[in-house]
Order: structure tokens, then sequence, then C-alpha cells
């Protein structure tokens, strides 16, 4: 069992938050959620005295999950990058709490974090909605504080205009396949398993990377454009030819407004379909008639991030 602590500090949504990485501003965080320091205890056998006594054991960290926008600094992205690569690269960072002012109210200070999980956005071509990057980081130390506001202790954010990223702007690559008609990609996932290692006579945990594992890619197009996607899985998933010479690589691609600057790409590595299936829709519907595809993905580098 396990009690959480008070130290997820609440504080007034107009706060702002901002995220450093071994000392260096990374820019403005739009959500966060985690971070609270907690201890499982446990439960004793029942003594003479008809009483389950209990005791707390190690102290445990939640992970803290972030989500970004496209403003933020080389460092953070070369983090992700270094991250889908396996290198398993670990940082030290503070996450303030300003005021309107970016003044900072509060720190929740980590440490030797691993990066855990990263989510792409999803992608629709008729979305309005601005696109958010969320990561989450598992440390083996976090610590929680507050201090009253410090007149001239405003932090210089890093690219407090970020550049207008829109789930709608996106090109689909993916050899041999016509991807023109691709109107919706599922959010590509990364996730690092991290495995918690106790440390003698202290109540801290080491935290050790582990095996790494992708999400299936799912996108959706016009049937009109599908020829080249049902012979695909013809071949791969009835016919059975499914071996390295028959996946395929692609690219993801998220675009400026004008549809043409490169902001980053995903480079996606062996490309397996699945499953192949139609939309469901209305009998007589005048709606493009579409279908979807589901692709499991091997390996996944970011290549060209919008710090560049």
């Amino acid at each position: 069992m396990a009690i959480t602590s008070a130290s997820a500090r609440v504080y007034s949504p107009i706060d702002s938050r901002v995220l450093a990485l071994d000392g260096e501003i990374c820019g403005a965080i739009t959500g966060m959620t985690g971070g609270s320091i907690y201890a499982d205890f446990v439960s004793e056998k029942i003594g003479p005295d008809h009483l389950i006594r209990k005791h707390l054991a190690g102290v445990k960290y939640e992970d803290i999950s972030l989500e970004v926008g496209l403003g933020m600094s080389a460092r953070f992205y070369d983090w992700i990058k270094d991250s889908l690569q396996g290198k398993y690269s670990r940082k030290n960072g503070e996450i303030y709490v300003c005021d309107h002012n970016q003044v900072p109210r509060g720190t929740l200070s980590f440490s030797y974090a691993l990066l855990s999980e990263v989510s792409f956005p999803k992608l629709d071509a008729a979305s309005k909605d601005a696109a958010k990057l969320a990561v989450k980081l598992s440390a083996e130390r976090i610590q929680s504080s507050r201090y009253p506001p410090k007149p001239g202790s405003k932090l210089a954010v890093p690219n407090a205009k970020q550049k207008k990223w829109l789930a709608s702007n996106f090109r689909l690559e993916i050899d041999g396949l016509d991807c023109k008609a691709v109107n919706k990609v599922s959010p590509p996932v990364a996730r690092q398993a991290v495995v918690e290692q106790a440390v003698g006579e202290q109540r801290d945990y080491e935290k050790e990377p582990s095996h790494r594992e992708l999400g299936n890619l799912a996108v959706t197009l016009s049937q009109s454009h599908a020829e080249s996607w049902f012979k695909w899985h013809e071949e791969f998933v009835v016919r059975g030819n499914c071996d390295e010479a028959h996946e395929k690589n692609g690219r993801l691609v998220y675009l400026s407004p004008d549809l043409k600057t490169e902001l980053f790409s995903l480079e996606l590595s062996h490309l397996g379909i699945f499953r192949l299936h139609e939309e469901a829709g209305e009998t007589g519907s005048d709606h493009v008639q579409r279908i979807e595809a589901e692709m499991y993905c091997e390996q996944m580098e970011l290549t060209n991030h919008g710090a560049d």
C-alpha cells in the first residue's frame, strides 16, 4: 500500500511553470501532473493485542508528466533524441512555479531523471487545436519548496513567442505507399521501462533503464488512395511475406502553418502493417469513405526539431 504526501504543492491556475535542465532554462510548460513524494507502508501480523501494526517502508517519487509546445531549447529536444536512440542520459532539473511576471514562487527539483515516456501529438487535418508534446520524467529524488517572490528575480524564458504548431499541419511519407490522402495519425509514443532498486540502508531507490517499447501507429486515409495499402496488407498479412525485407520505413513531418516549413520530423523504421479495416460510417452518407491502417514500429528517431 502507499501513502501520498502533501509535497505535490497546489498553486493557483494562473501560475506559470518553467523547466530548467542542468542549470539551463529550457522553456515554458503548458501542463504538468505528478511529482508527489510518497511512501509504501507494511502491515505486520496480528499481535497479542489483536492490532495490525503498520510502518512506512521506502520513500518513492511519482513520475512527473509535462506537456509543452514548440518553444523549448535545444537541450530539451536533445534529451528526447538521446532517449529515442537508447542513450539513457540522466538530467537534474527544476520546475519553477512563477507568477504572471515570471518571478519564481517555488520549485520542484528533481535528480537523476530518465525520460520514461515521450508522446508526440495526435494529428488530424480537420483539427484547429494546438499540438502538444508530452513527456514523463522518472526521477530518483524530488524535492518541493515554496518561497516568497524576490524582486528582480524574473526568469529569462527563451522562445517566449513560440512558433505556431497545429495538429492539422503534417505530412506522412512511407516507402512505396500513397500517403497524400492521410488525414489522421495516432500519437507516436515511445516508452522506456524503469526498474527500481533499493539502496542498502537508504530509504530511496535507484532507477535503472530496462527495455524500450514503441506504440503502434494508426493512420486514416481515403479509400480512393488506398490501393497501395491494400497491396501491402495482402502481401504482408494474408500471404505471410512479413520478413524484414517487406517492412517499410517512413517519415512523419510536423509543419508550420505555411505547410512547407518543417518544424521537426520523426524517422520511422521497420514499419509492419498488421490490420486494415474500413471506418464505420452511416449508410448512404456523403462522407468520404475511409480506411484505417495499423502498423507496428521498431525504431523512431527525432531528426529536425523546432530548436534548430
